[in-house]
């Protein structure tokens, strides 16, 4: 891992993952916006859009006008941040996309799915507030390529956040003590193929890797690691982690993540 610039992914999974597939979308004329289809791209992702004819982007937004959301006791409005919004333009014989969708927290998950199941790529997840209430995500998402099929793609992500919205979204519990743990650390070691310690309920392993820094060579002990760790019973248990990686392979990660089989809710 010989790469100045290194990406950490934090996660936690307790619960089973949606499946949504992209729906048929039909071709129509071009209609102006520097090659851009803008009335097929307002039709595909279901939001209405402007064109910016200097910079040649066309932007779809959709003001999150359903969230009742205070930040230090400030009630928050769309033009103060709650607006998801996606972004094209040409980029030689294709088209980009890039995009910022706003979330709670119950709907990351399955937002995130439906992105990643429809080719878009999640470039960045965090919060833009503190003391918000209910907390606020920042999802962006991006991708190149077919025009329609990008904004058929974006408009799945509108049409899930739509779905989700008022609470219907993906909440976890598991009602787990790590003073109670019970699970067998020697099955988890057996699967991931590396030794754990196990201390206070919980089994952790650490997956240490190198890069360089200014010419030093950084490792496990200064951060360089990826680590997961688990508590419960064979029967039920939570997972949480950690993982360091490089700009190539966070978005097969991120897939991996989304595929797992995390816990059932109770």
């Amino acid at each position: 891992m010989n790469r100045d610039t290194i990406y950490r992914l934090t996660a936690i999974f307790m619960i089973t993952l949606l499946n949504l597939l992209p729906g048929p979308a039909a071709a129509e004329a071009p209609s102006g916006g520097q090659g851009l289809d803008t009335a097929r791209i307002e039709r595909l992702t279901g939001v209405k859009g402007k064109l910016d004819e200097k910079e040649g982007v066309f932007k779809v937004s959709q003001p999150r006008a359903d969230l009742r959301v205070t930040a230090a006791g400030v009630k928050m409005t769309p033009p103060l941040g709650l607006t998801s919004w996606a972004a094209f333009m040409k980029a030689g014989g294709r088209t980009l996309v890039m995009g910022d969708m706003v979330l709670l927290e119950d709907q990351v998950n399955p937002v995130m799915s439906v992105a990643l199941d429809n080719g878009l790529e999640i470039t960045a997840l965090h919060n833009h507030f503190f003391w918000d209430s209910p907390k606020v995500m920042f999802m962006h998402i991006g991708g190149t390529g077919d025009e329609e099929k990008l904004a058929a793609a974006v408009g799945e992500v509108f049409a899930k956040v739509e779905e989700t919205r008022g609470g219907r979204g993906e909440v976890p519990f598991a009602a787990i003590d790590p003073a109670q743990t019970s699970l067998d650390p020697k099955k988890i070691e057996a699967v991931i193929g590396a030794k754990g310690e196990l201390a206070g309920g919980v089994f952790k392993i650490t997956l240490g890797r190198t890069t360089t820094m200014e010419g030093n060579t950084l490792g496990s002990t200064m951060g360089v690691n990826t680590w997961a760790a688990f508590a419960g019973s064979d029967e039920q248990a939570v997972v949480d982690g950690d993982f360091v990686m490089c700009e190539d392979e966070l978005q097969p990660v991120l897939k991996a993540l989304r595929c797992a089989a995390p816990a059932s809710r109770s």
